[in-house]
């Protein structure tokens, strides 16, 4: 096959030679030019951007991406699978930072609808959604900020009878869930999978993070033992807000990209405690 008709030889003819604005030479390609790439040869848009990051070809949607991550950075990250559990205030600004980031595939799980209280901090909510599945939301607003994402959208609730089944093959697992019971459920289901979990809180300026691994105690150390453990937590007293909500979502993205890098400290057996009415950010050691 002569190169200008294989996939790597068209990436090349359409890559163009650009500058950062550090004036960093740098090989880009557009997202057009992918889609167009995609439809040529009948793969992806998300194989034909791992295809151009392995030539040292910056897919552009990602080129503010390169001066921290490296092309095989951001090839893992198009490797890589993640499942949300919880499409609400957390789970809709984490979906849309990792869509945004790259990750390939994003496993899209709630069976609630939105109502008007969300509108306050969800920033998938808006009026004309309301009473709509926040699993569409989710969905659709992932695709249309990255079309390469490979999006799988569950709406349905997180039980037990169906947790080992959403999680599946997933690398990566975050916790937006509001329930206690629910976080319990999806700890388990992880730890059999073999999957990292992420998994965070918001009751009014308030909110804490923590990472568990498969053989880490996990949340019984925040929580105590699930039988005792209430249905929910202090969010029924206290609300929340949405610039809490948006800074744990950021967190727990960030704490989700670093265990897939494996790059940078994580909060295993750690609890981050956050508290913005006083500004303190107060890490605690679990275990």
């Amino acid at each position: 096959m002569k190169p200008e008709n294989s996939i790597t030889g068209r990436i090349k003819e359409l890559s163009n030679r650009k500058e950062l604005p550090d004036k960093t030479p740098y090989t880009g390609i557009s997202v057009n030019n992918i889609i167009n790439i995609s439809k040529t040869f009948g793969i992806s848009s998300r194989e034909v951007e791992i295809a151009s990051l392995e030539e040292e070809i910056i897919p552009e949607r990602y080129i503010r991406n390169m001066k921290s991550f490296s092309s095989t950075d951001q090839a893992t990250l198009l490797k890589s699978i993640v499942t949300i559990v919880g499409l609400g205030g957390l789970g809709g600004i984490v979906s849309e930072i990792l869509a945004r980031t790259g990750i390939g595939t994003l496993n899209l799980i709630d069976g609630d609808l939105f109502e008007e209280s969300n509108l306050n901090r969800q920033f998938l909510c808006t009026e004309n959604l309301l009473s709509k599945p926040k699993a569409d939301a989710a969905a659709k607003r992932v695709k249309e900020i990255n079309s390469s994402v490979t999006v799988r959208k569950y709406y349905e609730y997180l039980g037990e009878e169906n947790a080992d089944r959403i999680i599946g093959e997933s690398g990566t697992v975050i916790d937006c869930l509001d329930s206690l019971t629910g976080r319990f459920i999806l700890e388990k289901a992880s730890k059999k999978a073999g999957c990292r979990l992420v998994s965070a809180a918001v009751a009014g300026s308030y909110g804490h993070i923590t990472t568990i691994f498969p053989e880490d105690p996990g949340l019984k150390l925040i929580y105590g033992d699930p039988e005792n453990a209430p249905e929910k937590g202090a969010e029924t007293s206290l609300g929340a807000l949405s610039f809490c909500v948006s800074l744990v979502a950021s967190l727990e993205a960030s704490e989700a990209i670093k265990i897939i890098l494996k790059k940078g400290s994580l909060l295993r057996n750690k609890l981050l405690l956050v508290d913005l009415d006083g500004n303190t950010f107060e890490t605690i050691q679990l275990l």
